[in-house]
């Protein structure tokens, strides 16, 4: 009936504005979840959380229940951080995957489960800022799942790329109950075709109804853990009731007059400061080779550096400071010359995220991110429940030498990150671009381009971006001038041309004018959805 994926015409959007509240993430039924509850007298971080809970419905191919999630909230002019990624399974460790010949940690089944944080934000979001009962708040999440959502065109698209890839595993068991739930007439769905999520429903009314109890120490735990035994999974109910949300202090650097604020480890938030922390020794007048190739190379170095120091900040051997000190940042940008270097670091991956940024009227906004790392995660769901449960143990490290080694209880490096901008010691606003090792990438584009050159906040969303592969390689989007990528090449640089859109991440933004009028901005590449009044 309709091409809901070839464009025959260049498209632009204005950015959008509003006074009383808005909502921006990639899913137009989600944000109208977080417009409910403002319209409903909330806040935005009850907002937020409906969004949240609502994205784990309506785009089941990046997040879900199982899902962990970090937020950096402005409430009443204070800023505050929230960290609620789970830690590993006590029962996996290094040694018990020995046993079974395992020498690297894989990406599906049981064995990269961990404790799932998502629920557990919302809870605590909702305990110290909300203004509405929790399950008010999730009330829509559970209508979409219980009666019904049309799919929004990029999650069909990946939702069949899931579906292939599962089809393709050599040993599936694990995923029987992902297909009975996902796909159970053996196919995915299509644009616009209405998927009914009953089990997730049920879970989050439990959820709701207990304030996260029932995940983190009743009936769902128990569910959790007779499926874990049933297939030789790690996770207990012990491992869901020692899961806390921890409220942290964001980090940020200076960067041309403005703070860029990010959450500290384990998240890889720092990797953005970092680079920002190198570029801002240098002034960029255009967006020419010059400029990029000062990206490319600062990206290098901040994740040259990242990867060998992030991890859970128990297990840290370097002070988050000293990697934001300017100093030191100095240091870094002197090492910078005319051609290409190639620090040797761990490859980017690709992966799905769940973005959102909410304000309202008040002056409060809120910055939130949730995934389940790779698309639907490891492919399990807990039966009867519909909880995808993340692969965020994939990235641990079963070299005991590693800062990222897997040990129980520990968390692992973290792709996930909430971005943040305040000028003057006042709010600008939220901001966030999805999409795992690009993250970082993304919020360094992101911000020099409303900071340096002045874009509004769709602008700074729409303009041509890049992302580091390895070594040399950067991959650059269908759009990207021609005349620098060959000059950039000049410099050494390894660089292609990528026409897959969702490769260059998806991002969401909120500013605050000085009058108070709100300005967002949201992602062209994929389904988008910003809702306000």
């Amino acid at each position: 009936m309709f091409d809901f994926y070839h464009q025959p015409y260049r498209a632009s959007r204005y950015p959008v504005l509003a006074r009383n509240g808005m909502v921006c993430t990639g899913n137009n039924l989600a944000a109208a979840a977080g417009l409910q509850m403002l319209r409903e007298g909330g806040n935005a971080v009850d907002a937020a959380i409906a969004t949240a809970a609502a994205l784990t419905v309506v785009e089941p191919t990046a997040n879900g229940i199982g899902s962990d999630a970090f937020a950096i909230v402005w409430f009443q002019d204070r800023m505050y951080g929230l960290n609620s990624s789970g830690r590993a399974p006590m029962a996996l460790s290094r040694e018990a995957l020995a046993k079974q010949g395992i020498s690297s940690m894989p990406a599906c089944g049981w064995t990269p489960v961990t404790v799932p944080g998502a629920p557990k934000a919302w809870v605590e979001l909702n305990r110290r800022f909300g203004r509405l009962p929790l399950t008010q708040v999730l009330a829509p999440a559970v209508s979409y799942a219980r009666d019904g959502y049309p799919v929004a065109p990029e999650t069909a698209r990946m939702w069949k790329r899931a579906l292939r890839s599962y089809q393709n595993q050599p040993d599936g068991s694990f995923l029987e109950e992902w297909f009975r739930t996902f796909a159970p007439e053996g196919k995915a769905p299509e644009p616009g075709q209405v998927v009914t999520l009953p089990h997730h429903a049920d879970t989050l009314e439990k959820i709701a109804q207990t304030q996260g109890d029932a995940l983190y120490g009743g009936q769902l735990a128990q569910q959790m853990e007779e499926d874990s035994l049933a297939h030789g999974g790690y996770i207990r109910q012990s491992d869901l009731a020692a899961h806390q949300a921890e409220w942290v202090d964001p980090v940020s650097v200076r960067y041309h007059g403005y703070d860029v604020w990010e959450l500290p480890p384990n998240g890889q938030g720092i990797v953005a400061l970092m680079a920002l922390n190198i570029l801002k020794e240098f002034q960029f007048p255009e967006r020419n080779e010059a400029l990029f190739h000062h990206q490319f190379e600062a990206i290098k170095m901040a994740f040259a550096d990242g990867m060998h120091h992030i991890t859970d900040p128990r297990y840290m051997k370097t002070d988050i400071q000293d990697l934001l000190d300017p100093e030191f940042g100095r240091q870094r940008a002197r090492q910078i010359t005319e051609s290409a270097q190639a620090p040797t670091v761990h490859n980017p991956y690709k992966s799905g995220t769940v973005y959102l940024c909410a304000a309202d009227g008040e002056g409060n906004m809120i910055s939130y991110i949730q995934s389940n790392y790779m698309g639907f995660g490891s492919g399990v769901v807990v039966k009867d429940t519909g909880i995808s449960l993340q692969n965020r143990g994939h990235d641990f490290s079963l070299d005991p030498s590693h800062v990222n080694a897997l040990e129980p209880g520990k968390k692992t490096y973290h792709t996930i990150i909430p971005g943040f901008l305040t000028k003057d010691g006042k709010a600008l606003g939220p901001f966030g671009v999805m999409g795992g090792y690009m993250q970082p990438q993304g919020h360094v584009q992101v911000a020099m381009n409303l900071i340096d050159f002045h874009l509004n906040p769709q602008q700074a969303l729409d303009a041509p971006r890049w992302q580091w592969i390895r070594d040399k390689e950067f991959h650059v989007e269908h759009g990207f001038d021609a005349n620098i990528v060959r000059r950039l090449q000049e410099r050494g640089h390894q660089i292609q041309v990528d026409l897959d859109p969702a490769s260059f991440g998806r991002g969401q933004m909120i500013l605050r004018m000085e009058n108070g009028t709100l300005v967002g901005g949201g992602e062209s590449r994929t389904d988008s959805g910003i809702a306000s009044w």
